[in-house]
């Protein structure tokens, strides 16, 4: 595999937001994948682990949300647990936490409490309900949320239960990137005004607002309240995937009529198909196109529409997707310390952005962020180191 962007873990990158100083408080999920992602544009993003977890069951060095990261143990619980991370929000740009509602007052690490040591602090908070509303103090995950949106609802075959993005939608879209765009808005806002604030960012929110499109084009009749109906939900025979000969899939995306003719011309259908725009014939067209890709296989389609503006493309798996040569080429993904995962996403011209470390294990930075960050009360009298001896 081609790694256009392959690092080392001493490659310097600092990225636009080199300078910026991020505690996150740990968790799983998207609070972590947003924490990522400050950290891969150059933040030195500090991760507070609590002893024992929490964790993704698997082995931490293989945990790629936790990269360009470093970390540091407090027991939150402990008599001093609090003040040692107020000693590190009084010196952040941002703090990330993804508690329930009330429990990092009740910790002592709530928005007031930073707010006393540092008023210009962004706090960003990281839920699936929100701060507020019937169900926010509800346990909850990715399916829940999506579900009450309506987002959930629109994905997969209309006589088939709905299809699970797996947390992608929920989780990353509806909850880290907005998380990610409120705290840089507000770190903005503070650098501005010198004011700090509280960015609620709720899963349920971010998930709404991804369809703001589709609720304009269901206002507007364009758009069926169902699932497999529309143009961009499956029920286009022009949009959507297509078993092959040998079992795997292509994806077809050509809506606009000159690549639809490109489409059908290569995909051999000739004078068969009937008029694109013939709604009631959709189902025709459908049958005719899934028996045009069943005669060949993934690869000799692949080989067929590859040189063509038909907007057809192959359906990868997470194995195969880092070895397609355009994605090989550009980098979009990379190696590091033998582990393969996405390079860090957008790019700019002039504060370029990398893998700079792997996964960052519990506790293992304690001394290196004390000293960086002029906080001497995080590290525990116990592991302190032991004075020079004077002979």
């Amino acid at each position: 595999m081609t790694t256009a962007r392959t690092t080392t873990g001493n490659t310097p990158s600092p990225g636009p937001l080199a300078g910026v100083r991020v505690v996150e408080l740990a968790g799983i999920g998207p609070g972590p994948f947003a924490a990522m992602l400050l950290a891969d544009l150059g933040a030195d993003v500090v991760r507070v682990d609590r002893p024992g977890g929490p964790g993704l069951g698997i082995d931490p060095e293989y945990d790629v949300t936790n990269r360009n990261k470093r970390s540091v143990v407090v027991d939150l619980k402990a008599a001093d647990g609090a003040d040692r991370v107020l000693d590190l929000a009084a010196r952040a740009d941002v703090l990330i936490e993804g508690y329930r509602p009330g429990v990092a007052e009740r910790l002592g690490v709530g928005p007031d409490a930073c707010h006393a040591r540092n008023p210009r602090l962004v706090y960003g908070r990281m839920t699936g309900w929100g701060q507020q509303g019937p169900l926010a103090h509800r346990a909850g995950h990715d399916i829940a949320y999506i579900a009450l949106t309506g987002t959930l609802g629109l994905i997969g075959a209309p006589d088939e239960p709905p299809a699970v993005p797996a947390n992608l939608l929920g989780d990353y879209a509806g909850g880290s990137l907005y998380l990610v765009v409120g705290v840089l808005a507000a770190l903005h806002h503070a650098r501005a005004t010198g004011t700090g604030q509280v960015v609620d960012a709720a899963i349920v929110d971010g998930a709404a607002h991804l369809s703001a499109m589709i609720h304009g084009m269901l206002a507007a009749g364009g758009w069926q309240d169902r699932r497999g109906a529309n143009l961009l939900d499956g029920g286009c025979p022009f949009y959507g995937t297509y078993e092959t000969a040998d079992g795997q899939y292509m994806a077809v995306g050509a809506l606009e009529p000159q690549f639809y003719d490109v489409f059908t011309d290569l995909l051999g259908l000739g004078d068969q198909a009937p008029p694109r725009h013939d709604i009631t014939r959709w189902d025709e067209l459908r049958a005719l196109v899934a028996a045009r890709f069943k005669a060949r296989t993934r690869d000799e389609w692949t080989a067929v529409f590859e040189s063509s503006d038909a907007c057809v493309a192959p359906v990868l798996s997470l194995r195969e997707a880092p070895h397609h040569p355009h994605l090989a080429a550009r980098g979009t993904f990379t190696d590091h310390g033998g582990l393969t995962q996405p390079a860090p996403a957008p790019r700019f011209s002039a504060t370029p952005t990398a893998v700079r470390t792997g996964p960052a294990r519990p506790g293992t930075d304690t001394e290196s962020v004390a000293r960086d960050w002029d906080v001497p009360r995080l590290v525990p009298p116990s592991a302190a180191p032991e004075p020079p001896n004077p002979q």
